[in-house]
């Protein structure tokens, strides 16, 4: 019995290792899905998305034939219910009845016929009906609203009812219901919901992701729908067409007649409309009456513009680079003050106009903040100040001490600048808005939204928690819709579903059933990842590697040289182009290029590594820890997370119905590029820092093994190329970054690509054969 039960067991467990090794030989690998996806998915042209973002239909098809209602829910007929609003009901009431109608219609397949009548009074009265109203309009609900966008939503068998505190929270009302419905993949809803949500901030804004100015109607809908009520627009450029400061003489300048024009449709869609005013304050009093005429000026043509925001970028005192000066609070004085007449001026106009001071440029880094604690302290009380959430956050990897150079979401925040900031405005009774990346940010710039919902869901937590009244949100990445940015939107109000229900219910509608436990796992695994990644900022690393070479001599020059000439080079390209291009590799801003140091005297892997996580040795001691080391290990251990995520994802993305295969393959694609890009940075900086050891190494063998080890580097770089050659080729959103347009496109891959097999091919075997002599 003893022997059976061995040779069972033994059975046993070889047929488990065998279907082990199995599912592992069929786990999906990131080539299999790249195969799938350059079949499934249509390459797409540089722009499309774009196109589909201006042109395409707000509401598309997206009810789950299969789909059934469960015993406590209420489903919505195919017909024989009516959508009823007051007969005098506000503009943004009408506004979200005609949308919920068409939703109905085209979404899920529902007819409802809209009607009006005199009074709501006696709308218990009513069955069979979608009510919505203002609580004014509505008796006996309502009552728990407080402020604007607030809103509550009644549902029972035979009746729905949308009460907003005022039009703007029937609006959102009516958006939070089509949602639930997008969720739920069907017009079902509990049959007894009773949900009364107030909205966290006064002003939710973003920039647009099309382009400078690229605001189409049915693009300010979308935002609407993921509860953003404000735009930044006419970023760098009065409203009045006045040009701007200097250092932005290269910026495009306002056509007063576009921004009146924009500023009639976003409010036709609830949105506000906030610009900047550019100045250069020279403190002196000519300085001063010249300030407050252009300030008049700007907000007599603009009364309908809701708010100013002075950036230090712009609205600066003396020049563009006085704030880095060594008395920086002699800077924040004169700053503060040019603030002050800034905003006598628009509230001798109209008292409502927000003014938003923003001093961005002013030094974040954990020992500024008692100097930003200062500016806060100064502004006139009546402003706004808008506070940037988390550059200059402190973290620590391996001992090393750094912080976030720029925009990212490694750090949750606040800053410590930022925090002190909070706290200062909050003891004057200010409020507090801040410019918080929310779904997209320059960690990461060139992907359209980080697939890390755990990790967002921590800062919006932080964000309520700090009492943060409003919010900037993603800078120049702009809107664009995804899961992420839904995510927020449920954020924005009270009484959200746990963040692990709407999770899982944005996987089974991206993914389909069965595979939400799977896209889960991949989520906290990004989530995670995002955490170890120590390249911070609008960089090479995090934006640009998939795109730039493994330069192991220099190349040819891409554009016009300038060298010899009388013409001084740098000046030509500063002025021509704006800013620096780099003529090796032309194909963005220089940057974002990582060129090295041909002259071998600077080892610019180390020097990058530093630059962009805050990491600097101490002059003091000439003999400390290199970053670059430590930098990699965490590049490393982060694509190392992702992977772990990735391989779940992937398997989701292969068991998905076909009807959603696409859009599954999608998302993975989006998380496969934040892998490729941490392993490309790894990869530039490693090849590099081998190629300048090379440079200092006399001995032979030594150099071989330098030059074996870069020679795998480019095999594994040339098959991560071609993967990211795919995905931008079939997503037209990969690669784009508005500030810089495309910054890179899938030519630019096929470009590395030649030169990454030139190299592997040919200029280090010719290296070898004449000698290993150094370059």
């Amino acid at each position: 019995m003893i022997l059976l039960r061995s040779i069972l067991f033994a059975s046993t467990l070889m047929l488990t290792i065998q279907t082990t090794c199995i599912a592992a030989e069929d786990q999906p690998t990131s080539a299999k899905l790249t195969e799938l996806a350059s079949k499934v998915l249509p390459i797409e042209q540089s722009y499309d998305y774009h196109r589909s973002l201006q042109e395409g239909p707000l509401h598309q098809l997206q009810r789950d034939p299969a789909a059934r209602p469960t015993e406590g829910e209420m489903q919505l007929p195919e017909s024989g219910w009516k959508l009823l609003i007051q007969t005098d009901a506000e503009p943004l009431v009408r506004h979200a009845a005609e949308d919920l109608r068409v939703f109905l219609q085209v979404a899920m397949q529902v007819e409802v016929k809209l009607v009006t009548r005199d009074s709501l009074e006696n709308w218990t009265e009513i069955n069979d009906v979608i009510v919505l109203g203002t609580h004014g309009q509505l008796p006996n609900v309502g009552d728990a609203l407080k402020k604007s966008k607030d809103y509550e939503i009644r549902v029972s068998p035979r009746q729905i009812v949308v009460c907003g505190f005022d039009q703007h929270g029937t609006m959102f009302g009516v958006y939070n219901l089509e949602q639930r419905m997008r969720l739920r993949e069907a017009p079902y809803f509990p049959n007894n919901l009773n949900t009364v949500r107030h909205s966290l901030y006064q002003t939710r804004m973003a920039l647009s992701w099309l382009g400078w100015m690229e605001w189409p109607d049915k693009y300010l809908a979308r935002m609407a729908h993921d509860g953003f009520d404000g735009i930044f627009a006419s970023v760098y450029a009065n409203p009045n067409g006045v040009e701007g400061t200097s250092h932005y003489r290269l910026i495009r300048r306002q056509n007063p007649g576009r921004l009146h024009d924009l500023v009639k449709r976003a409010n036709r869609q609830g949105i506000k409309v906030y610009a900047p005013i550019l100045y250069s304050s020279t403190g002196e009093a000519d300085g001063e009456e010249g300030l407050r005429k252009h300030v008049r000026d700007i907000v007599t043509k603009f009364p309908e513009i809701h708010g100013y925001i002075l950036l230090s970028e712009g609205f600066h005192y003396k020049s563009f680079g006085a704030v880095w000066g060594s008395d920086k609070r002699e800077w924040a004085k004169h700053w503060a003050r040019a603030v002050q007449i800034a905003t006598e001026e628009c509230h001798r106009i109209n008292p409502q106009i927000e003014i938003l001071p923003w001093e961005y440029n002013l030094d974040f880094r954990p020992q500024g903040v008692e100097l930003k604690r200062y500016i806060v302290s100064i502004l006139p009380k009546e402003t706004i100040p808008l506070l940037t959430w988390e550059n200059g956050k402190s973290f620590e990897i391996d001992g090393l001490h750094g912080y976030l150079r720029d925009y990212s979401i490694s750090q949750v925040g606040p800053a410590e600048a930022s925090q002190a900031q909070i706290a200062e405005a909050k003891r004057r009774g200010m409020t507090v808005y801040c410019k918080a990346d929310s779904f997209a940010t320059w960690q990461f710039g060139t992907i359209p939204y980080l697939p890390c919902p755990q990790q967002w869901q921590r800062r919006y937590e932080a964000l309520e928690k700090y009492g943060v009244d409003g919010t900037l949100e993603t800078w120049s990445s702009g809107y664009k819709p995804n899961f992420v940015a839904e995510l927020r939107a449920w954020s924005s109000w009270t009484d959200a579903p746990p963040t692990d229900q709407l999770l899982r219910s944005i996987a089974r509608r991206e993914f389909g059933p069965g595979s939400e436990e799977l896209v889960l796992k991949a989520w906290n695994h990004f989530s995670e990842a995002i955490q170890l990644v120590p390249d911070t900022g609008p960089s090479m690393g995090t934006n640009f590697a998939v795109a730039n070479p493994l330069f192991f001599q220099q190349p040819p020059p891409r554009t016009m040289m300038l060298k010899h000439s009388w013409w001084d080079e740098a000046k030509w390209s500063h002025s021509i182009l704006g800013t620096k291009i780099n003529s090796y590799w032309p194909y963005t801003r220089s940057r974002m290029v990582f060129l090295p140091d041909f002259t071998n005297r600077t080892n610019k892997a180390e020097r990058y590594a530093q630059a962009v996580s805050g990491i600097v040795k101490p002059k003091k001691d000439a003999k400390a820890v290199p970053v670059l080391p430590v930098f990699n290990k965490y590049l490393l251990l982060a694509a190392d997370q992702m992977e772990e995520g990735l391989r779940s994802y992937r398997e989701a993305a292969f068991r998905a119905p076909k009807s959603k295969q696409a859009g599954a393959l999608k998302e993975v694609q989006v998380a496969e590029q934040m892998q490729r890009m941490l392993r490309s940075d790894q990869a530039i900086l490693e090849f590099e820092d081998l190629r300048f050891t090379l440079t200092k190494t006399p001995e032979q063998d030594k150099k071989k093994q330098i030059l074996q080890r870069m020679t795998e580097i480019l095999r594994q770089e040339i098959a991560r190329t071609e993967g990211s050659l795919v995905a931008a080729q079939r997503d037209s959103r990969l690669g784009y970054q508005f500030e810089q347009d495309y910054v890179y496109t899938p030519y630019v891959l096929t470009e590395k690509l030649r030169l990454l097999r030139e190299t592997l091919n040919q200029q280090i075997p010719k290296f070898i054969e004449g000698g290993l002599q150094s370059q």
